[in-house]
This record gives structure tokens, sequence and C-alpha cells, in this order.
């Protein structure tokens, strides 16, 4: 739900520019958290996904293509490592099954990958498909 709530944000960068979609993150992850302040998947939403449409507008802008996946990654294991601290240290104690940290961000940056990959062709069909379409 936080990946597919994200999309709001690509579609007010897409429409109005970068600062209308930090906006729009910033609004929306304040209502996330007072409405659901219990939902895990609320907190996904302002760890990463909400403001990764505005990273990645940002991040897409450099011209090559290895540095723009090396920057997307690095924002990515940054907020992995906060979120899995943070779950570590103050919500959940592992105990011995804790998983690897680094085998952790092996496996998250693979699923990363396909995030970016379909989040970018959700992307492209709302600029083929639905993009102008509410304008007069």
């Amino acid at each position: 739900m936080a990946a597919f709530a994200s999309l709001f944000v690509a579609a007010a960068i897409i429409e109005e520019g970068v600062v209308s979609g930090l906006y729009v993150y910033v609004c929306s992850a304040v209502l996330c958290l007072i409405l659901f302040p219990s939902v895990p998947s609320s907190y996904f939403y302002v760890a990463f996904f909400g403001y990764y449409p505005v990273l990645k507008a940002l991040i897409e802008r450099v011209k090559p293509y290895v540095l723009q996946w090396a920057l997307k990654l690095i924002v990515f294991n940054a907020a992995l490592a906060v979120m899995y601290f943070f779950i570590k240290e103050l919500v959940f104690d592992f105990g011995a099954f804790s998983p690897s940290y680094p085998l952790l961000c092996l496996l998250g940056s693979a699923v990363f990958a396909l995030f970016d990959y379909g989040f970018t062709n959700a992307i492209r069909l709302y600029k083929f498909r639905i993009h102008g379409r509410f304008r007069n």
C-alpha cells in the first residue's frame, strides 16, 4: 500500500513539479501518521516510499545512468539502515532470529531494483494514459 500511495506523489511531480510533490508527501505523511499510527505500512511510507518519487525525480536528472543507480541504492540502503535499527532497538527484539544486516541489504537492494523498474513503468503509464486529461 505504501508503494501504491507514492504514485500520488509522482503524479503531483508530473503535473506541477518537484516542490508540489514534496508538499503532497509532507501533507500525506502527516495525515498518514495521524490517521493510521499503528499500521506498519504508514511507517514505510514516511520512511521511504513517500519521499522516494521526489528523490527519483531529482536523481534522474543526473546524466550518467550508473551514477543514478548508485545514488538510488545509497538512498535506499540508508533508509533501510534507519528502519532496521529503529525496529531492532526500539520496537522489536529479534533475539536469536536476528536477520543478518548485510544479507538484508543485498536482498533489499534486489527487491528495490524491481520496485524502481515497476515504479518507472507506472510513471510512464501515467504520463501516456492519464497526464493532461484533467486540464482544460
